[in-house]
């Protein structure tokens, strides 16, 4: 067996933080409550997985077809690799699979459907995700296409039906106002409900969770005989990248029961984490070894979070089945153990486990087990990510300090960088909008800090270089970054734009408020300070000063340069050529600062920049907490997902 790599001392871990800055990321799938379009079966149900790039969606992978099943949970496991400074869209799409060709031809069912974010399932402590995807079944009436937006998720949610609307083009959705398609229908948003209507054919009232549906005769309205149907569609996300800590287990079993009258018994295994609710989550199901009772498994891999959720003494349950091709497996039997207890396979130990069928051991007498199973092979590496640290519940705190020294302009006058174009966002608010919805994903409450420099204020209009731009001293946070755009443009009018360009006091505010988080000796809220400025800092020695006290902190500073002031000065404040030293020669402890000037990005997309800016910050995270040697907090799984007895 590999030993345990942990990261030895603080003093050392600095050095043994990976440089690359991309993490895996495996995603699991399963499904409650299908919908059943065949007519002599159950749905045979598969899920494709697409990303977005360029505006356009490719499929990724799929997972395999589940017979007969409307509870699926999928044993393919989806891999992708996850960037913290990029917004990676996913859409799932779920189909009644018929033929042997590729799903999603006109022979199978598209039974609905889910968009996402990567960085919506890693902010939250709970890393299982439920969200509905809403199906509908009618006579008479068809509908061809319905997207609706579920205001208590962040997902958009689509559904489709494989037909038409009466007398209608199929409707489209589109956030907020109205969709109009003629002068026969049109979309609104009402509330909490989406409303589709279509003069003279039918009225379709989408909530939540219910679907009711209405025929419009003259003026009198009676329902329809109808089947509606929510499905619970649920995603669990866990990092499987080298950085992140995993295991690779070998299993064989030996003298299992037959179950087959004219051959022997085709077992597969499947292993199960208990979870606090005890619900089940499916974490691995091997493949089937045909017509043996003593099958030898392929070895494989599964991350510590998702075998264990980082509990050694967490339960782990076990079942072996006798495979049948209709998908009505035979139990063989179960057991169950815990991470800690195969780790006694160290040294050389035998770790087995009688395979036990429960009715068996009560009508038998003299029954003992169904077979045995053994752990042939354990080998473990664990060393600590920013995933680890996100999924354990660390939130990302952003801060933004803006610019508000004369050098930028007069904002009346068209030519100043502070000027508010009704067509055109600023400079200032492009930085601001493209890093803070990044951000925001890793923050919980969805509330910023926003800031300003060098302007005077009212009341008495007293330079300042640590102010809320929102007036309010004893709450500088805005609701989302929304929220910091509109205090922004709120505020200008009643400033005056002044000098000089100070930002040491506000990287010592920050400083001060993650030195709190600090106090509390676990890896709970890291600070990003971003910093938009149309010049060279005046007050360098001092901010090298508290970038060096900043380095010991758990915060990371991002400066951009607006305008096309001359930036070289700034460049000293990013580590990348040298080291920082304070005044008096003193390093920092680690390289916090980027900087990039906007204008390298002036034709780029908005990503472009997140992505340059943000990029080191998933390794600056991990150099912190590997220095202070705090490790993440354990995540919390709440799945309400159990087992399945259909594999494909």
């Amino acid at each position: 067996m590999n030993e345990i790599q942990d990261l030895a001392s603080p003093a050392a871990a600095l050095s043994m933080v990976p440089t690359a800055c991309v993490s895996k990321v495996e995603l699991r799938v399963s499904c409650k409550a299908l919908l059943d379009r065949d007519t002599l079966n159950k749905s045979d149900p598969s899920v494709v997985l697409l990303v977005q790039a360029q505006g356009q969606w490719t499929e990724i992978d799929r997972t395999e077809v589940i017979k007969s099943n409307l509870h699926p949970v999928f044993s393919k496991v989806f891999t992708l690799d996850y960037y913290f400074e990029e917004v990676q869209k996913l859409r799932f799409e779920v189909y009644d699979i018929h033929g042997q060709c590729a799903i999603g031809t006109r022979d199978d069912d598209f039974l609905g459907g889910m968009e996402c974010t990567v960085g919506q399932y890693f902010h939250r402590k709970a890393q299982c995700s439920s969200i509905s995807c809403f199906f509908i079944v009618f006579f008479n009436v068809n509908l061809h296409s319905i997207i609706m937006y579920d205001k208590f998720s962040p997902s958009l949610l689509a559904v489709t039906t494989l037909c038409t609307l009466k007398n209608s083009s199929s409707l489209h959705h589109r956030e907020g106002g109205c969709l109009n398609q003629g002068s026969d229908s049109h979309l609104e948003m009402k509330h909490e409900a989406v409303i589709f209507k279509q003069m003279r054919t039918c009225t379709a009232l989408f909530v939540t969770s219910v679907i009711r549906l209405y025929y419009i005769n003259s003026s009198m309205i009676y329902s329809s005989s109808i089947i509606t149907m929510t499905c619970d569609f649920f995603v669990i996300a866990e990092e499987i990248s080298g950085n992140n800590g995993y295991v690779e287990l070998s299993f064989c079993a030996k003298k299992l029961d037959d179950k087959d009258l004219f051959s022997k018994s085709d077992p597969f295994l499947e292993i199960y984490r208990i979870n606090e609710d005890e619900s089940e989550q499916l974490v691995h199901r091997t493949e089937v070894i045909k017509n043996n009772l003593n099958p030898v498994w392929d070895s494989f891999k599964v991350s510590l979070s998702s075998l264990c959720s980082c509990d050694e003494n967490k339960k782990l349950k076990c079942l072996v089945w006798d495979y049948d091709s209709r998908g009505k497996h035979d139990f063989i039997g179960e057991f169950f153990t815990t991470f800690g207890e195969m780790q006694k396979i160290v040294g050389g130990n035998t770790v087995s486990w009688d395979c036990v069928n429960p009715k068996y051991k009560i009508k038998k007498r003299n029954y003992k087990n169904s077979g045995v199973v053994i752990l042939s092979e354990l080998k473990l590496h664990r060393e600590h990510s920013f995933l680890d640290f996100i999924m354990g519940g660390c939130q990302i705190h952003f801060t933004v300090a803006i610019d508000f020294t004369a050098s930028n302009g007069d904002p009346r006058n068209s030519c100043s960088l502070h000027y508010i174009n009704p067509y055109q966002p600023n400079e200032y608010l492009k930085a601001l909008v493209a890093v803070g919805e990044i951000c925001q994903d890793y923050d919980s409450d969805k509330r910023f800090s926003a800031l300003g420099f060098g302007a005077r204020i009212p009341p008495n209009y007293e330079v300042s270089h640590d102010f809320a731009i929102n007036f309010n001293p004893d709450d500088d946070e805005c609701e989302e970054i929304q929220g910091v755009v509109e205090a922004y443009q709120s505020c200008l009018p009643k400033i005056q734009l002044y000098g000089p360009t100070n930002v040491a006091p506000i990287i010592s505010k920050v400083a001060k408020l993650a030195a709190r988080e600090e106090k509390s000796k676990d890896a709970s809220q890291y600070h990003i300070l971003l910093i938009l400025t149309d010049g060279v800092v005046t007050d360098m020695a001092d901010t090298r000063e508290a970038i060096v006290r900043a380095s010991y902190q758990p915060m990371s500073i991002i400066i951009v340069g607006v305008g096309n002031a001359d930036f070289t000065d700034m460049q000293i404040l990013d580590g990348d050529d040298g080291v920082l030293r304070a005044p008096k020669g003193e390093p920092v402890l680690r390289d916090i600062v980027q900087f990039v000037p906007f204008r390298e990005f002036k034709t780029a997309s908005p990503a472009a920049l997140a992505k340059c800016v943000l990029a080191e910050v998933p390794k600056q995270v991990v150099e912190y907490y590997s220095y202070k040697a705090f490790s993440p907090k354990c995540p919390i799984m709440d799945s309400p997902i159990s087992p399945a007895n259909t594999p494909e």
